[in-house]
């Protein structure tokens, strides 16, 4: 999968170099290629923003950089999103629909007061939130979305770390514990340690069913 980030920030990356994601671009399971849209600015001062039209508080990024850059980078594949907290919010199912069926991803990262809305209309891009709040740009959010799609990517993690985890299955995910069996006087639950892996799996079930009660009732499915 061939991922192209347009930034304004493009440093701001470097950790995506790191861990999985950076084991996984080593192996060429995945290439990111990072993009300055001030380098297509027009402006002798590489400027990339101007006050709204209508008027109100801030700038707002200028659509002939954005368009320079998305264009040197598009192909006929690729699908553009744009990191923004009016959009769609950015579900587990989504994460696996971009993983499993795109081969070329496009994200704008906004700045400021956000981007030219002709340009969200020109290319009919995709608007992703991450989460009912406002951040200072989209760099942060564009990690987010990376991070959560290479994880699907076949060969980035091993064979069956993504079946029971949180929204795997619809629930979230149960307790995990490891060595030693008793710590700071909590000891491990003394099914994990019973060999019965039937009981194991039950226990697991009814821990995933009383955290997600408790915590995201709205992902308990209504008769």
């Amino acid at each position: 999968m061939r991922l192209d980030i347009l930034t304004l920030f493009p440093e701001m990356f470097d950790n995506l170099k790191m861990s999985i994601i950076g084991r996984a671009l080593e192996n060429n399971l995945l290439t990111i290629n990072l993009v300055n849209i001030r380098d297509f600015s027009k402006d002798k001062h590489k400027k990339c923003d101007d006050y709204p039209f209508g008027g109100g508080a801030g700038m707002l990024m200028t659509p002939q950089p954005l368009y320079d850059a998305i264009m040197s980078v598009k192909t006929d594949d690729s699908e553009v999103v744009y990191m923004s907290p009016r959009g769609e919010t950015l579900t587990s199912k989504l994460v696996i629909s971009f993983a499993k069926n795109i081969k070329h991803l496009i994200i704008i990262c906004g700045h400021y007061e956000g981007i030219d809305q002709r340009i969200l209309d020109i290319f009919n891009i995709k608007e992703i939130s991450i989460g009912d709040y406002v951040l200072t740009g989209g760099e942060l959010p564009a990690m987010v979305l990376v991070d959560s799609v290479a994880r699907y990517i076949d060969g980035v993690l091993s064979e069956g770390s993504t079946d029971e985890e949180s929204f795997s299955t619809g629930l979230l995910e149960y307790p995990q514990y490891t060595r030693p069996a008793e710590f700071m006087g909590h000891k491990v639950p003394d099914v994990l340690i019973s060999g019965d892996h039937e009981k194991v799996r039950k226990w697991r079930y009814d821990e995933s069913l009383k955290l997600t009660k408790a915590r995201r009732p709205d992902l308990i499915k209504k008769d």
